[in-house]
């Protein structure tokens, strides 16, 4: 099986190797203190400081695991036409049931934090608007029925 593309910006990449750079120093040498601490405590077995570390250990281990095969298989995204949605554009949509404004970064999914506003060229969303052009209409199909957003303004 193929492995999977992560389509991304280069400010998206570089802030995916940011992280990774300070889990694999800071991250890592905060939990090894913490190791230390917890196991000055004495038995291990009943040590639940030292239970926590190991579990936050993990945790940071399998971050910098699925980081390091994100950037290993990074596409960066480059867009074509400056007219048109693309990925890295900022793009303001008028929500026509209710006029809400509404702003979205297109990202690729490994970026993608919608509460931030940041949503994948993966989403239902993102998908309606990628390479569509200011002033057009896109109808999104969701689960409580079409959402169509208008096209304001597209920024990079």
């Amino acid at each position: 099986m193929a492995a999977k593309v992560f389509k991304m910006t280069v400010a998206g990449k570089a802030e995916l190797e940011a992280e990774l750079e300070y889990l694999e120093s800071k991250g890592r040498d905060d939990i090894a203190e913490k190791l230390k601490v917890a196991r000055s405590y004495g038995d291990l077995s009943e040590n639940s400081e030292y239970d926590e570390a190991k579990s936050e250990q993990a945790k940071i281990e399998a971050r910098i695991t699925e980081l390091r095969y994100q950037l290993d298989h990074a596409v960066i995204i480059d867009s074509v036409d400056k007219d048109a949605v693309s990925m890295g554009a900022k793009v303001t949509v008028v929500r026509k049931n209710d006029k809400a404004k509404l702003v979205y970064e297109i990202v690729g999914f490994s970026q993608s934090d919608p509460a931030n506003g940041k949503i994948s060229d993966e989403s239902p969303v993102g998908m309606a608007l990628m390479g569509k052009k200011k002033g057009e209409t896109v109808v999104v199909e969701a689960p409580i029925g079409n959402i169509e957003f208008e096209i304001k303004k597209i920024e990079r």
